[in-house]
């Protein structure tokens, strides 16, 4: 078999970071973890190729080589994906698609694609290529199991050209202990968390240094600390030991909960094994409407002091923001600007209140006829899937209000200086200068230093920071760069 792994093309979106990759000449963020292990699930003997569409093109003559066309995809990459399916259908390409896109809507594609493989792979992908090899392929394949970790393969690294990307990626985990309303989550993965070995991880990790790999690794889990006790007897302590054994070629970043600066111990080890950078869903400062969507565990603490305090042991705090919540009151759009501002969180993504298909919240607007499309999937889309209690004019003016603000000249480099004076990176870690990062400055300079819009600002870091916090320079420029990506895509959006 000849089998073409598809990954659709992004639209530019907060989380593409595209302007900012032209710095350091990158074409995408991370390659597509999915689908190179999925590749790795295959058979040996097949022959495999990768097309990720955000890198290169997908060709006429790449889809003709091809058996089969495996395509998987998120929801913000439906409309590229329509783009790859026409194709496929055009030119006679078979098509097997899988991906949260599919799991949660494959009803929505009709007869345009062959076979659903749909959920985690490792349990429905086995029982596709049985019936393949039997002939008797079905439409669909799909469970309600949950597969175990430890059985997944390393991904196959050697499908993509690592020199196009910014980070590579690895998983870790699976599933979330937590049942927020709005999150399709547990509606993919599951509640109980289910985590690969020691070994796997290690083993993960060399493919990456043995493919020349020194760079940042992001683990993709939705919530990194959910079995917190395996991670602080087992995985960081063996985690800590590479990196040391290795002369630390990489740094971590990951997404996890807010209760992670409850645990100083686990804190402690994450910043150790090369850990810098956490993504954190505060979602809101309102505590009815933490309450309304299920966010017990963002619930009766001071967040700004929990985000400061990840700061001073060494840990950025990334930070998911929602508005348009039923117990939102029209202030929320001051006190989300306050709480931004004042916590120092640099890279904040403030979405609209959107419901997922199979979430608690989809549920519960159906019974109450309040939906009224699919989402997108992009997280600063100003459409609504449902009619929300707030009148909708001001519920999309306060939202525009806040993008503007916090994405501001102003705001955002006060944001830059608040951060950097919180956060106290581990003595002796400090980042691994290479060209890469000196052509980043003297673009920094050259695009950010030179323009009339944000000239005084940039210029005013770049000098604050190396008379006041040297060693968090490269840091300063880096957030320099995000801010020039983020302004571009609120702006375009307005």
């Amino acid at each position: 078999m000849k089998i073409l792994l598809v990954y659709p093309k992004y639209p530019d979106t907060f989380w593409s970071f595209k302007h900012a990759l032209k710095f350091i000449s990158k074409k995408a963020s991370f390659p597509p973890l999915g689908l190179l292990t999925v590749a790795a699930l295959l058979p040996q003997e097949w022959e495999k190729r990768l097309v990720d569409m955000n890198v290169i093109s997908l060709s006429d003559k790449d889809l003709k080589w091809a058996d089969y066309a495996f395509i998987s995809a998120m929801s913000v990459q439906k409309e590229s994906v329509k783009r790859v399916i026409a194709r496929c259908k055009n030119l006679g390409v078979k098509t097997v698609a899988g991906g949260p896109l599919f799991t949660t809507g494959w009803e929505n594609f009709g007869n345009d694609i062959d076979h659903f493989v749909l959920n985690e792979a490792e349990i429905t992908l086995p029982l596709f290529l049985e019936d393949l090899k039997n002939g008797k392929p079905r439409r669909v394949y799909t469970t309600k199991e949950f597969p175990d970790m430890r059985k997944t393969p390393i991904p196959l690294w050697k499908l993509v050209d690592m020199r196009n990307y910014a980070s590579m990626n690895i998983q870790y985990s699976r599933g979330c202990p937590f049942n927020c309303e709005f999150c399709d989550i547990i509606v993919l993965n599951g509640h109980k968390v289910r985590t690969k070995g020691r070994d796997q991880i290690l083993g993960e990790l060399n493919a990456l240094y043995n493919q020349g790999w020194r760079e940042g690794v992001f683990f993709v889990d939705d919530n990194f600390i959910g079995n917190k006790r395996r991670l602080k007897e087992e995985i960081l302590p063996a985690l800590i030991d590479w990196m040391e054994k290795n002369h630390h070629p990489f740094s971590f970043n990951t997404e996890a909960s807010i209760d992670l600066s409850d645990d100083e111990e686990l804190m402690r080890l994450m910043v150790k094994a090369g850990f810098n950078t956490v993504f954190v869903g505060i979602e809101t400062p309102d505590e009815e409407s933490l309450t309304e969507c299920g966010k017990f565990q963002n619930r009766n603490r001071d967040m700004v002091a929990d985000v400061k305090k990840m700061q001073n042991y060494g840990l950025e705090v990334q930070g998911g923001f929602i508005v348009g919540f039923d117990s939102d009151p029209p202030s929320v759009f001051g006190r989300q600007i306050s709480f931004i501002q004042r916590s120092g969180i640099v890279t904040a993504m403030v979405g609209l209140l959107n419901a997922p298909r199979g979430t608690r919240l989809y549920q519960r607007l159906k019974r109450e006829n309040r939906l009224l499309k699919d989402i997108s999937g992009d997280n600063m889309d100003y459409s609504l899937n449902f009619v929300p209690k707030m009148n909708r004019e001001l519920l999309i003016t306060g939202y525009k209000r806040i993008l503007n603000t916090i994405y501001s000249q102003k705001e955002y480099y006060e944001r830059i200086r608040t951060f950097l004076m919180e956060f106290k990176p581990t003595p002796g870690k400090g980042l691994k200068l290479r060209f890469v990062h000196l052509k980043a400055l003297l673009r920094s300079i050259w695009v950010l230093g030179l323009d009339g819009g944000q000239r005084e600002h940039y210029w005013k870091l770049f000098s604050w920071c190396l008379l006041k916090r040297p060693r968090l320079f490269p840091l300063a420029i880096t957030f320099a760069i995000y801010g020039f990506h983020f302004q571009k895509v609120i702006h375009s959006s307005l």
